[in-house]
């Protein structure tokens, strides 16, 4: 129960990492004052990091690396459209489709450490 719950912790602060990645490049292109933009770049990858670095005590590399991108090219994704206008093809809504698959079938399954015996 207790790893479950480590887990799904682990998940949070991956999907937190990739949010606060999306927003370091929306407020990139979102404000005008360079003082503001490179700040909030700043302040967004800084958080994003320490998001990235709790989610790896709680889940494989992979599965923490695999989320983080997943989250960041759906939000970056979903924020050009409803942001700034920007199309999106059904290309897009299919790999983002297969990506969230991805994620869904990664965090499924177990991840064993190779054990070697000398």
């Amino acid at each position: 129960m207790a790893d479950a719950h480590l887990k799904q912790r682990g998940y949070i602060w991956a999907i937190a990492a990739g949010l606060n990645a999306a927003l370091a490049a929306i407020s990139a292109k979102f404000f005008s004052s360079l003082v503001i933009k490179y700040g909030l770049v700043v302040i967004c990858n800084v958080v994003m990091w320490a998001c990235y670095v709790n989610s790896l005590r709680a889940l494989s590399s992979l599965q923490a690396t695999v989320t983080n991108f997943a989250a960041n090219f759906l939000s970056s994704g979903l924020a050009g459209l409803f942001l700034f206008q920007e199309a999106l093809s059904f290309r897009w809504f299919a790999g983002a489709l297969s990506i969230t698959i991805g994620v869904l079938i990664l965090s499924k399954s177990s991840v064993d450490k190779k054990v070697s015996s000398d």
